[in-house]
């Protein structure tokens, strides 16, 4: 539905834009006869959210992987941000994302009657052990992208934000200046490091009854490049109690390098991108989430986020039965991405 300048749809961004663009630039480019000196793939795949169910990407580049073979791809995953008066001030390009993984935690005793406690309950050892962990931090590690969006960002933000901005930069980051950023967005001080949240708990089974078992999900989104092992690990030393166990559960996450954001990836973003948004910075970023980019990424196709669809602070309420994306945010971004897949179809390398 169009209303007020907004397209209100599910899926209306998140990611029905992208793919509605794309297959119209095929159109396009078929009717307009032009003969690109690369091969155009487009992928429109399903189960991105329900990769427990089953997910095209993760099967084709299993069972198919020349389907999806390429030199990169462009994806989902970044947009363009716009100030409180709809104006443009940032065209985001996504490179690398972090891996998701899901532990379970659980500890156990005999139980009995509630009126005969033991000094072993496993929900007061499980819960005294998640507020360790609650409180516990990964370190800020910097990488390639993320480096490079708090460098662009310092340059547009408030002078109190910029400068924690550069502290965060510095060799050794300064924890007292990533305190003061995550308070402002929980976002940026997802971008910094590895996070692990408890997000459910279940124990006991009868209100006059010890509990017998108690078990909560740990759910993490760690930064490209460190091992899930590592963060097991470093979970089992905060939680300092060798009657709780830590297993990880669910798929195992999928680690690969963030891939590089050269001029052959740059150039034809910056080129288009001055014609359409003159002046505003290109700000290399970096998912907390997870999209099936990460599939591609493990099997050595570069993929980039890339759509030139600009939001508000507000956003898209993506998953939501408000889901929207301006009509203007809409067009601009398809004459975006008409416009730069040709150049990135016609480069000669």
């Amino acid at each position: 539905m169009e209303e007020n300048g907004w397209f209100y749809a599910r899926g209306a961004s998140d990611d029905k834009a992208m793919a509605a663009v794309f297959t119209d630039s095929l159109v396009r480019y078929r009717m307009e006869g032009f003969r690109p000196r690369r091969d155009i793939k487009l992928a429109l795949t399903c189960r991105e959210e329900t990769p427990e169910a089953s997910n095209t990407v993760k099967w084709l580049t299993s069972e198919r992987p020349e389907v999806l073979s390429a030199a990169f791809a462009l994806n989902e995953g970044a947009g363009g941000e716009l100030d409180a008066r709809s104006k443009p001030v940032a065209l985001q390009i996504q490179a690398g994302e972090k891996v998701y993984q899901d532990f379970v935690l659980e500890a156990s005793d005999v139980g009995g009657h509630s009126s005969r406690p033991t000094k072993n309950n496993p929900i007061v050892r499980l819960s005294a052990a998640l507020a360790r962990l609650g409180a516990w931090q990964f370190p800020v590690a910097v990488n390639q992208a993320t480096r490079g969006y708090f460098e662009a960002q310092a340059r547009l933000a408030e002078p109190a934000i910029a400068a924690d901005m550069r502290a965060v930069l510095q060799d050794p980051p300064d924890q007292a200046a990533a305190e003061r950023l995550w308070a402002v967005n929980p976002g940026w001080n997802g971008m910094l490091r590895t996070t692990c949240v408890v997000t459910e708990i279940n124990g006991g089974h009868a209100p006059n009854a010890l509990p017998q078992h108690v078990k909560a999900n740990v759910n993490c989104r760690i930064l490209p490049g460190v091992p899930i092992a590592d963060v097991q690990a470093q979970i089992v030393q905060v939680l300092a109690d060798d009657k709780i166990s830590v297993a990880p559960t669910g798929d195992p996450g999928i680690q690969s390098p963030p891939p590089p954001l050269t001029e052959r990836i740059l150039a034809p973003v910056r080129k288009v991108a001055a014609g359409i948004w003159p002046g505003v910075p290109i700000v290399p970023t970096m998912a907390t989430g997870a999209t099936d980019g990460r599939f591609l990424n493990a099997t050595g196709v570069p993929t980039y986020g890339l759509s030139g669809m600009f939001h508000d602070a507000e956003g898209a309420h993506a998953h939501g039965l408000n889901e929207r994306i301006r009509v203007k945010s809409l067009m601009d971004g398809r004459r975006f991405l008409y416009e730069v897949v040709k150049l990135y179809a016609n480069s000669p390398d």
